[in-house]
C-alpha cells in the first residue's frame, strides 16, 4: 500500500547557469483559472501563482518561517516588532526587481494590502490582513505595519503563498470591484519569482519562462515550464509514474492500490507528508433555492432544514470515517473529527465521538426532533422534506465518498442528489459562475483545505461573519457555510491579542470545537499531501506548510 511513502528531500547540486536544464513539465489535474491568488481560494491558483508572485516571508518544509523577499523575519528580540506588539517593520532585500526590470519598493507592499482590503472588492485572502490599521513606508525598502490591537502573532500580512506582493504599477487600475475585470494582470502578473508567464490559457495550460531578472543569477535551473491543468487524477499519476511524460504531478488523490500499482512501474516516486489538509463536508446554513434570485445562498434566507442542529448532527453521525479512509487514502489518510488537525498542540480531543458511526443514534435524533419518515421513506416535518443536493469536484475518490455517504444518509431517511463539477470550475472563483464552491448553490459540498504555516490564527478566522461570500464581495470569502456567531468572532479577536502559545492553543481548540459541536463543518479525513515526481527531477522538497512549488527555483534535472 502506501506505508512506505515519505517526503524526499534531494539537495540540488551547484547550478552552472540559469536555464541550463531545459524544460520541466508539471501537471495539476485541477486547472488554474487565474494567476491572481487574491481572487481565488483554490490551491491550484495559489500554487501556480507561487512560481511568479512571492511574499516577504514564507514557511519551509519543517514549518519554520524564513525570510523570502525580506532581509530577515522581524521579531521583538531583533527590534522588528514593537514592544507593545502593535507594529511590525519589514525591510526588503537590497536590489530586488520585478521581472520587467523595475524596482520592488515599499509602495508595492503597501499597495498589496490596499488591494486585498478595498471595501468595494472581494479578496479571497482578506483574513490575512485582519486587524491591520495602516501600512506605511519608512523608506523605499522598509514598511511598517500597524495593527489596531496588540498582535502577538503579526505574521499574517505578506507571509506565505496566500499573501504575496503584487506590483502596484500593474494593478493600479484594478482595485475594488474592478479586480476581476483586469484580465491581462490577473492572467500574467509581473512578479519577483523564478519564472514569468508567457501564455495563460484559463482552465488549461500555462507556459512560463525563466525570469531573467531573478535575484539569484544561477537560478532557476529550468529555462521553461509547462504547467498543464485539467484531466483527472489517474491520468496525471500515469503521466509521471508510468509514461514519464510529465515530471511532477500534484495531489495524487487516488485509491491506495491504484497509486501503488502506478509507482511500481519505476518511472517516478510518490512523496507524502501530513500537514493540515482536511477533507470535509460543508453545510449550507442559507437557502440555495434558485427562486430566490440574487438573494439565494445569502444570510437573508436561512436554510429550510439545515438550520436545524439535529439534522446537521445526524448527517455527521451517519458517516463511517474509518471506511472512507480505507477506500480512499490508506496510509495517506486518517479519520478526523476536527477541521484543525495539526500541529499537535492545536488538536482537540473533545470531538472524538465522531469516530464511531451511529446510524441508529442518528435516526433517534431525527425522530426526537420531529423529522419523521414519509410514505417514500424520506423524512419530513411541516411539509419540508429532507432532500439535499450534495456537490463536490470531479474526482474518483470523491465520487466514491459521495456514493457511500448518500447511502448512509438514505439509511437515516435523508434523500441526496449527487453532483460533481469540474475542479477547474468548482475551485475557480469566477464570480459569474454558478458552480463555484464559494457561491455554494447546493445544500452540501465537499472539498479539502489547509493553511499556510503552523499558526492557525488566520485560518480559524475563515469562519468569522464577515468572511461569508456574498454578491457584494464578488462571492469571495472562506466562510462557505455562511456561519455567523458573535461568540465565535469574539474568540477570533481574542486569539489575535493572545501571546502565550498555550492560551492560543486553547482558543484555537475552542473555535474548532464550536464549529464541530454545532455541526457547521463535518470533517472526514485528515489527508496527507501526496504528489509524485519523476526519478530524473532533483531538488524536490515536499512542503505541506506553504506552496508545494515553494522551492521550484532549486529544481534541477538529475543526470
Amino acid at each position: 500500500m502506501l506505508g512506505a511513502l515519505a517526503a524526499v528531500a534531494i539537495a540540488p547540486p551547484a547550478l552552472a547557469e540559469r536555464g541550463s536544464d531545459g524544460h520541466v513539465n508539471i501537471i495539476y489535474w485541477q486547472a488554474p483559472s487565474t494567476m491572481n491568488p487574491y481572487l481565488s481560494g483554490g490551491t491550484k491558483e495559489l500554487e501556480a501563482a507561487s512560481l511568479v508572485l512571492e511574499p516577504l516571508a514564507r514557511y519551509d518544509q519543517d514549518g519554520n518561517m524564513v525570510p523570502w523577499l525580506a532581509e530577515s523575519v522581524p521579531t521583538v528580540d531583533n527590534g522588528g516588532v514593537s514592544a507593545d506588539l502593535k507594529t511590525i517593520t519589514w525591510k526588503l532585500k537590497e536590489g530586488l526587481v520585478w521581472s520587467d526590470g523595475s524596482a520592488v519598493t515599499s509602495a508595492d507592499v503597501i499597495f498589496s494590502w490596499k488591494y486585498c482590503t478595498d471595501p468595494e472588492g472581494g479578496c479571497a485572502q482578506s483574513e490575512k490582513y485582519n486587524d491591520v490599521a495602516d501600512v506605511k513606508a519608512v523608506d523605499d525598502r522598509t514598511v511598517t505595519v500597524t495593527f489596531g490591537v496588540a498582535k502577538p502573532f503579526p505574521y499574517g500580512p505578506f507571509v506565505g503563498a496566500q499573501a504575496p506582493i503584487i506590483q502596484a504599477a500593474q494593478f493600479a487600475d484594478c482595485l475594488g470591484a474592478k479586480a476581476p475585470e483586469c484580465t491581462d494582470a490577473n492572467f500574467g502578473p509581473i512578479g519577483t519569482g523564478p519564472f514569468k508567464v508567457t501564455e495563460f490559457r484559463p482552465n488549461d495550460v500555462i507556459s512560463f519562462e525563466a525570469n531573467s531578472n531573478y535575484r539569484d543569477p544561477a537560478k532557476p535551473a529550468f529555462a521553461t515550464v509547462t504547467f498543464k491543468g485539467g484531466g483527472d487524477t489517474a491520468a496525471a499519476g500515469r503521466a509521471v509514474l508510468e509514461t514519464g511524460e510529465f515530471d511532477y504531478a500534484w495531489n495524487m488523490q487516488l485509491a491506495p492500490d491504484v497509486l501503488a500499482a502506478m509507482a511500481s512501474k519505476g518511472k517516478g516516486q510518490v512523496v507524502s507528508a501530513f500537514g493540515t489538509l482536511v477533507e470535509r463536508i460543508m453545510i449550507n446554513l442559507t437557502n440555495p433555492d434558485p427562486a430566490l434570485g440574487d438573494e439565494r445562498a445569502t444570510a437573508k434566507h436561512p436554510h429550510p432544514f439545515l438550520s436545524d442542529p439535529a439534522v446537521r448532527q445526524a448527517l455527521s453521525m451517519a458517516v463511517d470515517r474509518e471506511l472512507l479512509v480505507e477506500i480512499g487514502y490508506g496510509d495517506a489518510g486518517r479519520p478526523t473529527c476536527n477541521v484543525l488537525p495539526a500541529p499537535e498542540i492545536y488538536k482537540s480531543t473533545a470531538n472524538d465521538g465522531c469516530m464511531a458511526q451511529d446510524v441508529e443514534g442518528a435516526k433517534k435524533l431525527l425522530d426526537d426532533a420531529g423529522w419523521v419518515p414519509g410514505a417514500d421513506g424520506v423524512r419530513q416535518k411541516e411539509g419540508v422534506r429532507l432532500s439535499m443536493l450534495y456537490q463536490t469536484s470531479t474526482n474518483a475518490v470523491r465520487q466514491d465518498f459521495q456514493a457511500l455517504i448518500k447511502q448512509w444518509w438514505a439509511d437515516i431517511g435523508i434523500e441526496t442528489e449527487l453532483r460533481n463539477i469540474d475542479a477547474s470550475v468548482f475551485f475557480g472563483g469566477d464570480p459569474g459562475s454558478p458552480d463555484t464552491f464559494q457561491k455554494f448553490y447546493a445544500d452540501i459540498e465537499m472539498y479539502a483545505n489547509n493553511f499556510d504555516g503552523t499558526d492557525p490564527e488566520s485560518y480559524m478566522a475563515n469562519w468569522e461573519c464577515k468572511q461569508a461570500p456574498t454578491p457584494e464581495t464578488q462571492w469571495q470569502g472562506n466562510n462557505m457555510p455562511r456561519y455567523c456567531s458573535e461568540d465565535y468572532d469574539a474568540l477570533v479577536a481574542q486569539m489575535a491579542q493572545t501571546g502565550k502559545l498555550e492560551e492560543r492553543a486553547k482558543l484555537a481548540k475552542a473555535m474548532n470545537d464550536k464549529l464541530m459541536q454545532e455541526y457547521i463543518i463535518v470533517p472526514l479525513v485528515d489527508r496527507g499531501r501526496v504528489s509524485a515526481h519523476s526519478n530524473t527531477l532533483g531538488g524536490v522538497v515536499l512542503n505541506v506548510w506553504d506552496s508545494e512549488l515553494w522551492n521550484i527555483a532549486d529544481w534541477n534535472r538529475m543526470k
